[in-house]
């Protein structure tokens, strides 16, 4: 880095890097620091290095037939130099001394001519690409990071498939449209196209909803974060759902005679069969006990208990981190797999597979019980045995409707609870 006195203005001299050499005609870089004062251009000639080797990135990045890459360079070199980017009818809109300033800062190539790359990022005539329906999702996907931040690999299929489900539905539905061409006509054919499904199949509506709430905060989303601002027509699509369809509990006799006979679940894999025994007297969603490892089951403590932790996986909501103690045949299964679960740990197999198996061996007390009936049979437990709310909701890791105060009941007070309704 050298700095040259020209005139009682310094300024820094730098050789361009090859890697420039497509996009910089320039062998050497002047750059006015303005100021005449030798400590000060020492200071500004870091920053003003930098401000210009981002420029050139940013042209590197758009030096390419990739129209999405040249819309994002021309945005990052027009920042680089100071401006936000703005399409061209914006820029013609400015007061003319912006317009003009906007002008003066585009650099000139040694031959004395405007540099064009510069020149259509800062005046805005770098195009915006346009986004079909079946591109849609792949830019989602980047722009929605923050969502998927410490989900699993199982965790990120299950939130990806859904969408990749909505927007293949309206694909064949609607057709591939640029989604700045969407009108709500559109729209009302894919919701209209649900209703009859739901009318002629037996569907329930929420499945419907599902579809059109991903395609719309899909879409939301591209919208926001690309700054398109486009007028989407994705409000008041929903079909209207009756009353929620809850799993029923299974009975406590039905448990204890069926489920825990002995013998009734020999032919369960030794890993899932523990899952569903330390279900019964947990309550825990079985993805939950399936993540379990050998450092959040503690069986060496005075009261034996489990850890429901973020641990290579995200939990469903904040409430969903707590303590379970452990006891009656939930404390016998984590004897029996004190590592855990490695089967299952990222596998979305397991409630089909405990599901099967309860179909085909009779232990579904009707055709509506599923595994996780066994999360509402011990949450009945404690309503039967008066267990106080705030006590139930931090078990079972739901949001309590107040604001929680205090740390709660403590493990001793919980492994009382829990041992008084154990099976």
């Amino acid at each position: 880095m050298t700095l040259v006195n020209r005139n009682g203005t310094f300024h820094l001299r730098k050789r361009v890097p090859r890697r420039y050499a497509s996009v910089e005609e320039r062998s050497e870089i002047w750059i006015s620091l303005g100021t005449d004062s030798e400590e000060d251009a020492r200071l500004k000639s870091g920053p003003a290095w930098q401000r210009c080797l981002d420029a050139l990135d940013a042209k590197l990045a758009g030096n390419t037939d990739d129209a999405e890459a040249q819309f994002e360079a021309a945005r990052s070199l027009a920042q680089a130099r100071g401006f936000r980017y703005l399409p061209i009818g914006d820029v013609t809109k400015l007061p003319i001394t912006e317009v003009l300033e906007r002008i003066e800062a585009i650099r000139k190539t040694p031959s004395g001519k405007r540099d064009r790359t510069e020149a259509r990022a800062l005046l805005g005539t770098v195009e915006r690409p346009r986004l079909k329906m079946s591109q849609a999702l792949d830019a989602f996907w980047d722009l929605a990071r923050d969502r998927t931040i410490g989900k699993s690999p199982d965790q990120m299929r299950r939130w990806r498939n859904p969408r990749k489900k909505a927007f293949r539905n309206f694909i064949k539905v609607v057709g591939d449209l640029y989604i700045d061409e969407l009108t709500q006509d559109d729209m009302l054919d894919f919701s209209d196209w649900w209703l009859q499904r739901v009318e002629t199949k037996g569907l329930a509506p929420n499945s419907a909803n599902r579809d059109i709430t991903n395609i719309c905060n899909t879409l939301k989303t591209i919208n926001k974060k690309k700054r398109l601002g486009l007028n989407l027509p994705i409000s008041d699509l929903r079909l209207k759902e009756g009353e929620a369809k809850t799993r029923p509990p299974f009975s406590t006799e039905w448990i204890k005679s069926k489920i825990l006979a002995p013998g009734a679940l020999d032919g369960m894999n030794v890993q899932a069969r523990c899952i569903v025994l330390g279900m019964v007297n947990t309550g825990y969603r079985p993805s939950e006990g399936a993540s379990l490892t050998a450092k959040n089951i503690r069986l060496d403590t005075e009261i034996p208990h489990i850890n429901i932790d973020p641990e290579g996986r995200t939990l469903k909501s904040q409430y969903s981190k707590r303590v379970i103690p452990l006891a009656g045949v939930s404390l016998e299964a984590f004897r029996e797999c004190p590592e855990g679960f490695p089967r299952y740990a990222d596998n979305p197999g397991l409630s089909d597979t405990v599901n099967k198996y309860f179909r085909h061996h009779g232990l579904n007390e009707t055709p509506e019980h599923v595994v996780y009936s066994l999360r509402h049979s011990f949450e009945d437990r404690m309503l039967a045995a008066e267990v106080d709310e705030r006590i139930r909701r931090d078990i079972f890791g739901h949001r309590l409707n107040r604001e929680r105060y205090g740390k709660g009941a403590s493990l001793e007070h919980k492994a009382r609870i829990i041992e008084g309704i154990a099976l």
